[in-house]
């Protein structure tokens, strides 16, 4: 890997050990903006490493400091995030920055190429668990999108980056009947799946309501696990990656 180092000063020290790897895309029109602002002490943000187009990597924080990438979020209980994990933004328009015709920018093999690298290298150093390497729009459903729908969260999960559940073969038959589970249904199927979710490592109440960060948190694990349903309904299909997703982290925990 090719690293060069662009040092930011957006930096304190860790409150927590790293277990977590977490990616984002910039969501700018260049990497030099999104460099820029990232080394801004103004714009009090900043990222571990940046992933440019063309395969090179910026090193802008040491990975025994805590950069300030995660904001507010959580996951699998945690919540001061930027502690805990790594960042890694990878330089993509995405939603902000769409094409001509309205669609998402793809990724760059070489850019998706050297995401591998890095992050491999970062989880054998850190030991970090399968179930912990999330995008931005797992930690913070009502907040953010990214790394998109568009990222390819399979090839990575291919390389042995992250979980990438197989619809299960057998599930309990109850969870799977009807139309599934959508905004403003209440009861015990609602609290099922809300259980699940936060199982898997979402933050949402599990009062057995179906409101909005219920619903925020379905269409972030769509975005991230099934991206052809970005719908933010429990649908039947969105259901049984949900019930796949639930035993492995289970296994792997």
């Amino acid at each position: 890997m090719n690293i060069e180092q662009t040092p930011s000063l957006n930096f304190n020290d860790r409150k927590a050990s790293i277990d977590m790897l977490i990616l984002h895309y910039t969501g700018m029109g260049s990497g030099e903006e999104a460099l820029a602002r990232m080394q801004d002490p103004a714009a009090e943000v900043s990222a571990h490493y940046m992933v440019w187009e063309d395969g090179q990597i910026s090193q802008l924080v040491d990975e025994d400091k805590r950069a300030w990438h995660a904001g507010v979020g959580s996951w699998q209980g945690d919540t001061d995030l930027n502690s805990c994990s790594i960042g890694i933004e990878i330089v993509n328009g995405g939603h902000n920055v769409p094409l001509a015709d309205g669609s998402l920018p793809p990724y760059p093999e070489v850019q998706i190429e050297a995401v591998i690298a890095l992050s491999k290298a970062i989880i054998a150093r850190h030991k970090i668990p399968q179930s912990r390497i999330v995008g931005h729009s797992d930690i913070a459903p009502l907040r953010k999108e990214d790394p998109g729908e568009h990222f390819p969260w399979h090839v990575l999960a291919e390389a042995g980056i992250g979980l990438w559940p197989e619809l299960a073969e057998k599930v309990r038959p109850l969870e799977l009947i009807g139309r599934g589970l959508g905004l403003g249904d209440k009861g015990a199927s609602v609290q099922r799946l809300q259980d699940m979710l936060t199982r898997i490592g979402y933050g949402l109440p599990t009062g057995g309501t179906y409101e909005a960060q219920t619903e925020a948190a379905v269409r972030a694990f769509q975005r991230h696990w099934l991206p052809e349903r970005l719908t933010g309904q429990a649908d039947l299909e969105t259901l049984r990656r949900i019930i796949a997703m639930r035993t492995m982290v289970a296994e792997v925990s």
